[in-house]
């Protein structure tokens, strides 16, 4: 079994609302990234964070991780469709 990962936090105020700081620590063990969607739900005892989702690329990530040779490197590969004029 793991070690638990543990850190005190202080709940500070964000806005209309409150936030606690995830630690880099924390987030790597909970396997946290950047753009993460979570689920939050108040439980007995407590509050889980739980992810319901893979995270959102940023555009700089979707750029990086284009390949021309696997996209076609076009962005329409077809021939002209409409009333486009050059």
């Amino acid at each position: 079994m793991n070690a638990t990962v543990t850190a005190n936090q202080t709940i500070q105020e964000w806005g209309n609302g409150l936030a606690v700081r995830i630690t880099a620590p924390v987030a790597k063990a909970a396997r946290f990234a950047l753009g993460l969607p979570i689920k939050v739900e108040v439980v007995e005892g407590g509050v889980f964070l739980r992810p319901v989702g893979k995270p959102k690329l940023t555009l700089a990530q979707k750029l990086k991780a284009f390949d021309p040779a696997i996209h076609g490197g076009e962005v329409m590969a077809c021939g002209r469709v409409g009333t486009e004029v050059f």
